[in-house]
């Protein structure tokens, strides 16, 4: 069978190396390749490696593996998620302007706003629940770059990466989809016309919790992207061993891990539908969700493990529902195998404009029956 018509769960093991033997062992497992430094041959040429900052190989073989899951010409692996999004805005001249939407990942959010203040970098926000609101923020000949995320963290909007990218490259702009929530198990963004892909590789894609890491991959490389790759190396942002090799063990069982928390979610989210002490539960595997259909042909292998729930009340009452929870633990993040929730307004800080009744869930790979219970039982005490 030719590696076009793989089914995501064997792509996810065959990204490794088609059945991995390590020549020198006989180990079915990459090593931890721990040097800093790497020798030279009698010419004084490079054998290989010559410096950890610039790569090794062990981060080399956690790149290859995430490539060949999103069909990327390569990709790039970085110390941080923060650290991978500084290495493209650092791309962005003076003058030039970034249109995304106005509720997203705010460390994000906030790097752009700084990079306005300090640099000049115009920001362009938009609500992606309003149809044409996307292309409106966008200024043919100055908008050089279109981030968006899906589904939108944390209200979980979903926008269309296809209409997106014909939208940004029509205005000679660069598309960039944050696709955490989305990993290339069940969404593959550049075949839908991204350029790059982002994600924070310390969520789904590492999954334990006990990875901090960010990574990004490009459809072809172009010279903004070999700009990128010579940025991420002056800044000293790129992965180091012994993370890529933790990555490599948690994206050995990305898909299991995925579909589990993915229909964990959708049991969920269809018991609390219509609950009497819930406003709304936004989650893109819904029937009732606006963007239900988008996600549909986007999300090939399940909707995922996150969604927010809209308390009746205020932030009162959605801080006492995450003060009573004792299944899910109080915490933020996503992605892991635990489930979190959190008060997300409390997170961002005073100047979220998240709602202030809004809690956000990653669902993990426990009961889904344990999850309902526990939540129930918090919903109680309001």
């Amino acid at each position: 069978m030719s590696d076009s018509n793989w089914k995501p769960q064997t792509r996810t093991k065959i990204a490794q190396g088609l059945h991995y033997i390590d020549p020198a062992s006989g180990a079915v497992v990459p090593p931890l390749h721990a040097a800093t430094t790497f020798a030279r041959d009698e010419q004084n040429e490079l054998i290989g490696y010559i410096y950890s900052r610039n790569g090794s190989p062990t981060t080399a073989h956690a790149e290859k593996m995430i490539a060949e899951l999103e069909g990327a010409a390569e990709t790039l692996l970085y110390a941080s998620g923060m650290g991978a999004v500084a290495a493209v805005i650092e791309t962005l001249n003076t003058g030039e302007r970034v249109a995304c939407p106005a509720i997203m990942y705010h460390g994000v959010k906030s790097w752009l706003l700084r990079q306005q203040e300090k640099r000049g970098i115009g920001v362009d926000l938009f609500d992606p629940a309003i149809a044409g609101s996307l292309e409106a923020a966008i200024h043919k000949g100055k908008t050089a770059l279109v981030w968006i995320e899906t589904p939108v963290n944390p209200s979980f909007d979903v926008i269309d990466i296809r209409a997106a990218a014909d939208a940004a490259h029509a205005a000679g702009a660069m598309l960039v989809v944050d696709a955490t929530c989305a990993p290339p198990v069940t969404t593959r963004c550049l075949d839908f016309g991204a350029d790059i892909v982002f994600h924070s590789a310390t969520k789904y894609l590492n999954g334990h919790s006990d990875v901090t890491a960010g990574v990004l991959s490009v459809r072809e490389i172009s010279p903004r992207w070999q700009e990128i790759r010579q940025i991420s190396i002056s800044l000293g942002a790129l992965l180091g061993p012994f993370e890529s090799w933790l990555l490599i063990r948690g994206l050995r069982t990305l898909f299991i891990r995925f579909e589990a928390a993915s229909a964990n979610a959708l049991k969920i989210a269809r018991h609390f539908e219509n609950h009497p002490k819930l406003q709304a539960v936004l989650y893109p595997g819904l029937a009732s969700h606006a963007g239900h259909a988008i996600a549909k042909r986007q999300m090939l292998n399940g909707f995922g493990g996150m969604m927010s729930v809209l308390v009746k009340g205020g932030a009162v009452e959605a801080r006492r529902v995450t003060g009573a929870l004792k299944t899910f633990v109080v915490a933020t993040s996503l992605g892991g195998v635990e489930s979190l929730a959190e008060h997300r307004r409390t997170v961002e800080g005073p100047h979220s404009i998240v709602p202030e009744n809004l809690i956000r869930l990653s669902i993990g790979i426990e009961a889904a029956d344990d999850l309902i219970a526990d939540l129930e039982q918090a919903l109680a005490r309001i």
